[in-house]
């Protein structure tokens, strides 16, 4: 890999209500995330991609889809860029995930089987390294917004936030080798030791 474009998932169905939804399959594209998908496939027209890959879930395997409408492009579905694991919090609130989020360290499990920040971070590192070691040159990755907020922080060699800053729906940001590089030792670094970086 020599290039890696990383984008947010359209706006969901689950944006709408505002509710936490991690687990396979989750719902689809609202009216709003059909149209920034098909925004998306102009602003990449142009890209010879070599690789489109996506998480599990429904909103950005419909995202890809839609994206690449009439391209013949090798398509992975990678379980290691699917949203975060909420545990208990899945289905509800995301303010009441937000507010158990924002009181609790980085290594702290997510109450019901959920996953912590750390282990969220160490699984995009993974994925990053898995993409780092594919032959295609020009990658296109649809995955959701922690993850993609870790990784592009990382990449500019900064620490995972305690309150991360959101990342717009659609909207492809595109990364250098050199920085996804910089993205795994960045994100496994700050695993050996998880202390929030400066908001």
């Amino acid at each position: 890999m020599r290039e890696l474009l990383v984008v947010r998932h359209g706006h969901a169905l689950s944006n709408v209500r505002d509710v936490v939804s991690g687990l396979p399959p989750g719902e689809g594209l609202s009216e709003r995330g059909v149209e920034e998908a098909r925004a998306l496939r102009d602003a990449v027209r142009g890209a010879a991609l070599d690789l489109a890959v996506s998480s599990e879930l429904e909103r950005a395997r419909q995202t890809l889809d839609l994206a690449l409408d009439g391209r013949d492009i090798p398509r992975l579905v990678l379980p290691a860029v699917n949203e975060i694991r909420f545990g208990a919090f899945e289905g509800g609130p995301l303010e009441d995930y937000r507010a158990w989020a924002w009181s609790h360290e980085p290594a702290a499990d997510c109450p019901g089987g959920g996953e912590s920040r750390v282990d969220a971070a160490v699984r995009m590192a993974g994925a990053l390294e898995t993409l780092l070691a594919r032959d295609e040159a020009r990658i296109l990755v649809v995955s959701h917004a922690l993850p993609i907020r870790y990784v592009l922080d990382a990449a500019e060699g900064r620490f995972p936030t305690q309150r991360i800053t959101p990342v717009g729906h659609g909207v492809p940001a595109v990364l250098t080798l050199a920085a996804v590089e910089r993205a795994v030792s960045t994100l496994r670094a700050w695993a050996g030791t998880p202390v929030w970086g400066a908001g």
